[in-house]
């Protein structure tokens, strides 16, 4: 079987968290990005950042992996998992520039 894709829907804690984050917030939100960034070098993370929607702004990111577990352990391991919920979804086309 080949790899996976998943769209990830990153919800905040409150609609107005991107304006509202303490700083404390802030610091975890920051280790997210850390995090990811890795998975956007290795090209397992192939999309990432936030969409500013006008209701509330959250991040979105889509992924490529082996498995479905695979995708539960980088969510769970993500520092931002605490503070925000996961949504996910699997793709079922994908084009991608490789």
């Amino acid at each position: 079987m080949g790899k996976m894709h998943f769209v990830l829907y990153l919800n905040p804690p409150r609609p107005d968290f991107a304006h509202t984050m303490t700083e404390a917030e802030l610091t975890i939100m920051k280790q997210h990005v850390a995090y990811w960034k890795e998975y956007v070098d290795k090209g397992i993370m192939l999309v990432l950042g936030p969409v500013m929607h006008p209701h509330g702004v959250y991040g979105l990111g889509i992924v490529e992996v082996e498995s479905e577990e695979q995708l539960h352990i980088l969510m769970n391991n993500d520092p931002a998992t605490p503070l925000n919920t996961y949504e996910y979804y699997p793709m079922r086309a994908v084009t991608t520039k490789r």
